[in-house]
């Protein structure tokens, strides 16, 4: 069996596209999907964009957020 360094060092050769395949199989045997969560993930998602749509939320954007954030945690 190939060590753990032999592993990556193959993984880091392949496409970028195989490698987050990769990746994401990885990810997905260490906290496999649960449907249930991911059903209420959707239904937060679609709720926030009828939000955004209908005009009851306004976007915020990125650079303000990411200002505020560096503003708020700044040393």
């Amino acid at each position: 069996m190939p060590s753990t360094a032999e592993i990556i060092h193959e993984a880091e050769s392949l496409p970028v596209e195989e490698r987050a395949v990769v990746v994401d199989s990885l990810l997905r045997s260490l906290n496999p999907p649960d449907p249930e969560i991911d059903r209420k993930w959707a239904a937060v998602a679609k709720r926030r964009l009828d939000e955004l749509r209908s005009g009851r939320v306004k976007p915020v954007p990125g650079e303000e957020v990411f200002a505020e954030i560096r503003q708020r945690f700044a040393v």
